[in-house]
């Protein structure tokens, strides 16, 4: 096909050749089809080289192209995307390329958008688009609480590890292997974030969890001004998390019953949990995951890019 703005099809082309054997002078060749006369002399001389193949339509795409990224770097970008399923902002930050060079590439192999695939498995499905981005103007102004329940690992390891023939196990065990609930607080400016794990989602766990979120943000200059939850009998009811709340000066705030995107921060940052690291790897224990639960929050406050801000960790907006 054609470029959109040529003047030239492979039919004005041919009748340019057909002219000039026909006694034509090439000026007015050039004249009769509003064309230079050196596209007129192009045309002839390519018919004249290549036959009529030479007038069909050919690439631009230049013949060498001596600045494109080496082939070792873009398997390696390939390989994250494959491998963690992330966009090109989180890519470049991971191996320290330019996100619009990594785009490129992952354009240029033809990988589907993270929007047309699943998070967890990378394979496409159809999602329903979200309403627009907003966040608050400064830290603190409010922070997005959850738990997000999370079933425990059998010793010895799960089904990632040994196949899904062990879980046929551990489903008629007399025990319950249970559940660990983490309990995540992210602020909306900034999106640093507060994670403990807890074997329940009582009051007293919940109450003792914010007060002391509080003081982790407070150590990081953040005062929480609000608190956003849904609509659970803890967040409304509970005495204890209502007492916290009055005696830290925090507002709290719930999202409208039926509407859980309304604390999308939150189930963002519980989805990122599963993604990279409740499933990342096949773990030998529940300890051993437990133990490197801080150890990723770190990593997620102060070195994972983040793309909602521009490719750089959370901690960087507490700088600012």
């Amino acid at each position: 096909m054609s470029h959109r703005n040529a003047r030239l099809t492979v039919h004005a082309r041919l009748l340019i050749v057909e002219r000039h054997q026909a006694g034509w002078p090439q000026a007015r060749i050039a004249e009769q089809l509003g064309v230079s006369r050196g596209t007129v002399k192009k045309w002839i001389e390519r018919h004249q080289t290549e036959g009529p193949a030479g007038l069909e339509d050919r690439s631009s795409r230049p013949h060498t192209t001596p600045r494109r990224t080496d082939p070792e770097v873009e398997a390696q970008v390939l390989a994250l995307r494959a491998d963690r399923h992330r966009g090109a902002v989180f890519l470049a930050g991971e191996l320290g390329l330019v996100a619009s060079t990594v785009g490129r590439i992952l354009a240029r192999h033809h990988v589907p958008a993270l929007a047309a695939i699943d998070p967890i498995t990378g394979e496409p499905v159809r999602r329903r688009r979200g309403g627009p981005r907003y966040e608050r103007d400064r830290p603190g102004e409010l922070v997005h609480v959850d738990v997000k329940k999370l079933g425990r690992v059998p010793e010895g390891g799960g089904w990632r590890l040994h196949g899904r023939d062990a879980t046929v196990a551990h489903r008629h065990k007399k025990t319950p292997i249970g559940y660990d609930y983490l309990h995540v607080a992210i602020d909306d400016h900034s999106r640093i974030a507060y994670i403990e794990a807890h074997p329940d989602e009582k009051d007293p766990t919940c109450a003792g969890f914010l007060h002391r979120a509080a003081t982790w943000f407070h150590q990081h200059g953040v005062r929480i001004e609000r608190v956003l939850t849904d609509n659970a009998m803890t967040y409304r009811h509970g005495s204890t998390w209502t007492a916290v709340c009055v005696g830290l000066g925090i507002r709290r705030r719930f999202i409208q019953p039926g509407h859980p995107w309304t604390n999308g921060k939150a189930e963002r940052l519980n989805r990122t949990l599963l993604t990279e690291f409740a499933y990342a790897r096949p773990w030998t224990s529940n300890q051993q995951r437990l133990a490197a639960l801080d150890s990723w929050v770190t990593d997620y406050n102060t070195r994972r890019a983040h793309c909602a801000l521009g490719g750089h960790p959370p901690i960087t907006r507490l700088a600012c």
